[in-house]
């Protein structure tokens, strides 16, 4: 799949917003990738994580046991990407503003893991599941995603499979552009909700 291909997914179940959004980083942006709006349809899911489970064989990191994504965003593209490398997925969860494996979830030491996410920013989310999985003694081979919004800008840790880059400019809170600090802003993403 192509960038184009991807985006069209998003268009066609109405997750490609366009306004002023607070991004789970903190950052602000004009465009917002609604992926709970595409998760919704069992179909566009499976065509993208399929997709992503294939270029992730093709780039050299599908020999792993078990995917661990971050809750709660990578949860769903996580499964479905195990789905079709044939492995477990797990995910990993924040207790005290740190991730962790619960619910019986865990990696044996030396254990080829991947992560997977659903749309990457900066990269936090990544970074911080790799933290722990490799604090857990995981071999975290590599992580991958559907978008990578930086477009290869992100720092993850480990290298990074994206299905697609899809660079949209991202804006500290106190230097928008004009266009920007006339829209009142919303936050449609789920970090840091109670």
């Amino acid at each position: 799949m192509n960038q184009q291909d991807v985006l069209d997914i998003f268009r066609s179940c109405d997750a490609l917003l366009e306004g002023h959004f607070i991004l789970s980083s903190g950052l602000r942006s004009p465009v917002f990738l609604q992926k709970a709006k595409v998760f919704m349809h069992a179909d566009k899911s499976e065509i993208l994580c399929k997709a992503l489970a294939d270029k992730i064989r093709a780039e050299g990191f599908g020999d792993v046991s078990q995917i661990v994504s971050p809750a709660v965003g990578g949860i769903i593209p996580g499964y479905e990407t195990s789905r079709h490398l044939g492995v477990p997925a797990i995910f990993t969860e924040r207790v005290n503003g740190e991730f962790e494996l619960r619910r019986g979830f865990h990696v044996e030491k030396g254990e080829k893991v991947i992560v997977v996410e659903d749309i990457v920013s900066t990269g936090l989310s990544i970074r911080e599941c790799v933290k722990c999985l490799q604090d857990l003694g995981a071999d975290v081979v590599a992580a991958a995603c559907l978008v990578d919004r930086s477009d290869g800008e992100a720092d993850v840790g480990v290298p990074l499979v994206a299905l697609t880059g899809y660079k949209v400019p991202a804006y500290e809170a106190d230097q928008l552009p004009p266009e920007l600090e006339n829209i009142p802003a919303i936050k449609p993403g789920s970090r840091g909700l109670q």
